[in-house]
């Protein structure tokens, strides 16, 4: 299984990216591409057209959409949820691809930037669910570790000192 994180270029050098954290845990079997309106990604682009590979985003319910059977490769975009939807939209070869949206079993955890939509989940915890979806419970285990010691711990507010 490979995970592609379709990045903005935005992204690279924020401290509140969960993306670094799936880098980290899962290895080789996950890669950072940046992102380029007017370059798309010529490897990605050829894997698509291979076949096997699905795009995790959300949108209109569909009675498939959860269904990742004979997916082996997941597209993630690795962004704020205004500049994903930017990608998304100025990306044809995404719009090609079968489109999987997740039904998490909980609210997200994430807790390190404003405006976060209250039933979506940032990178890292969607490639937990895939994951845990696909039986890979230990590798999902170790990136619930990573991500728990990098957010806030619950009610630190953001910009809030600890402890004070």
């Amino acid at each position: 299984m490979k995970f592609t994180l379709l990045t903005h270029f935005k992204e690279f050098e924020k401290p509140s990216n969960t993306g670094k954290l799936v880098l980290e845990v899962l290895g080789n079997a996950a890669e950072q591409v940046r992102w380029d309106r007017l370059n798309p990604p010529a490897g990605l682009v050829e894997e698509i057209e291979a076949g096997g590979v699905a795009l995790v985003y959300p949108g209109a319910p569909d009675d498939n959409d959860d269904d990742l059977t004979g997916i082996d490769h997941f597209v993630l975009i690795d962004g704020t949820w205004h500049e994903a939807r930017k990608i998304h939209q100025r990306s044809p070869y995404l719009l090609k691809l079968r489109r999987v949206c997740l039904k998490p079993t909980g609210k997200s955890l994430y807790n390190l930037r404003k405006n976060q939509k209250e039933a979506c989940l940032c990178t890292a915890e969607c490639v937990m669910e895939i994951l845990r979806s696909t039986g890979r419970t230990e590798e999902a285990e170790r990136l619930r570790e990573r991500f728990l010691a990098f957010i806030r711990p619950p009610g630190v507010m953001r910009g809030a000192v600890p402890g004070h």
